[in-house]
């Protein structure tokens, strides 16, 4: 609609108005958004919608293209964030409980796909295999902004993320197994065993190198004097020269980046680094979540000539976002009744589960490329359009699992208690109890209300701030030993 705006521009100009309407516009809907109670997430994805290719075409499809590298960036810090909640003593103490939640409502959620794809629409088998090992992918980048936008905490959400992470190692080797199954049953040849480890020993090659590179990750930033703009500088450089390997094998960096963020955690003991990443990777998620909802073609879903066989798209799209959704929460509840997890777990963290973006689409986009075809095509168009659906209604409905479990609550009488007496036993009113709820809260903030993951990244902006304008002059610098 708008695309005659860029006649005559060079190609740098263009991609410089293009990102700065991209972060303006994932800004400008979490205003409306946030008066909905809705997620960043859902705004991000909303706005991608709106100033796309099929709606306002603000956005060149040219740029859409050339940001292709976005996804494989974005899971980059997501997955190594990820990697800071596995650590050692937790994975001792809730790691078989977890394990048994993840395997249960990961398969359920696959299985249940598999059989109204393959058994109640009569799709053809590659189709059916590869969608149903997609359906066992969350959307950990979604949960996790959720998480930090509320500031929940506790049993829930330390469970939550633990399952989200190993949710999708699953995922990534269901759909190494299934892909393979899927290339076996177009060639016609025979189920071959090398066919299905060649996969499962790929991966578990990327978890070793992403663990390696934790190692050299920790040896870089082990000197005390390292300044906190060079660590972010090394952690920085490390993760994108991780994705480039990666991105040259053709495989997910998905796995290899948690392995490398929980060697560091273990070997370090030390959560610095992550608060850094956590305060300078929202614009890098804004413009992920954003081209996501770029990419987004609704006329293919809704087109007649749209389909598989006889069976339309929009009937395959609708099925499967309704089926995942009834697998994932049947699942995680039945894996909660198993491990013995307390009851607020056992019935919201399924709600939890529900969002599905980045694993899901970067796999889809890798299965769409081996399929090929009409199959291929298919298979990206319905998982876009469900991943839409997800994280329109998913992050809302984590949000709701946070509260429901009590992780977080905007209620003053659950932040602070007070008795609700005098010594003497005579009920306190309601102005008496909110006075001394307000005096307490002021007693126990810090000094400086500041979030930790901001304070981290202001240190290295305030002494590279000092160096640049000479107020840290080379006796002071040689002094700190910073370097």
């Amino acid at each position: 609609m708008f695309a005659h705006l860029y006649d005559g521009s060079t190609p740098a100009a263009v991609a410089i108005i293009s990102i700065s309407l991209v972060l303006l516009s994932g800004f400008l809907m979490t205003r409306l958004t946030k008066r909905l109670r809705l997620p960043n997430v859902t705004a991000y994805i909303t706005a991608g919608i709106l100033i796309g290719p099929f709606c306002l075409n603000l956005i060149p499809q040219s740029i859409i293209d050339g940001t292709s590298f976005l996804p494989d960036i974005a899971l980059a810090f997501i997955a190594f964030s990820t990697g800071e909640f596995f650590r050692l003593d937790t994975l001792k103490k809730n790691g078989a409980k977890v394990l048994i939640i993840v395997v249960l409502e990961a398969l359920l959620a696959s299985v249940l796909v598999f059989i109204v794809t393959y058994f109640v629409l009569r799709l053809e088998l590659a189709f059916s295999i590869v969608l149903a090992a997609l359906a066992s992918a969350t959307a950990p980048a979604s949960t996790m902004m959720t998480i930090r936008q509320t500031g929940a905490k506790g049993d829930f959400v330390e469970t939550l993320l633990q399952v989200v992470a190993l949710d999708d190692i699953v995922g990534l080797l269901a759909y190494s197994v299934a892909i393979s199954v899927a290339l076996h049953s177009y060639a016609g040849s025979a189920f071959s065993v090398s066919g299905i480890i060649t996969p499962l020993l790929t991966n578990a090659g990327v978890l070793l190198l992403g663990g390696v590179f934790g190692i050299l990750l920790m040896l870089l930033l082990r000197p005390k004097t390292r300044s906190t703009d060079n660590r972010l500088i090394i952690a920085v450089a490390l993760l994108f020269a991780f994705c480039g390997v990666c991105t040259v094998f053709e495989v997910s960096p998905l796995l290899g980046c948690m392995s490398m963020g929980t060697v560091y955690i273990n070997m370090t003991d030390n959560d610095k680094l992550f608060k850094q990443l956590g305060y300078f990777s929202p614009p890098i998620l804004l413009l992920f979540f954003v081209r996501s909802g770029m990419s987004f073609d609704l006329r293919a879903l809704v087109n007649p000539s749209g389909s598989i066989g006889t069976t339309p798209l929009l009937v395959i799209g609708i099925l499967y976002f309704v089926v995942r959704i009834v697998g994932k929460y049947a699942g995680a509840f039945f894996g909660c009744l198993l491990a013995k997890k307390p009851k607020t777990t056992r019935n919201y963290l399924g709600l939890a589960l529900i969002p599905q973006a980045g694993v899901a689409i970067g796999l889809a986009e890798l299965g769409a490329r081996t399929l090929q075809g009409e199959a291929g095509a298919a298979l990206l168009t319905v998982i876009l359009a469900s991943s839409v659906l997800y994280e329109l209604i998913g992050p809302g409905c984590a949000k709701l699992a946070l509260y429901l479990s009590k992780s977080y609550s905007n209620k003053l009488e659950d932040l602070v208690t007070v008795p609700e007496s005098t010594p003497d036993g005579k009920t306190k009113s309601q102005l008496e109890l909110l006075i001394e709820r307000i005096q307490k809260i002021q007693q126990e903030l810090p000094a400086h209300t500041i979030n930790e993951e901001e304070q981290a990244f202001n240190e290295a902006a305030e002494y590279h701030r000092a160096v640049l304008t000479g107020e840290a002059n080379r006796g002071d610098l040689k002094k700190s030993g910073r370097r």
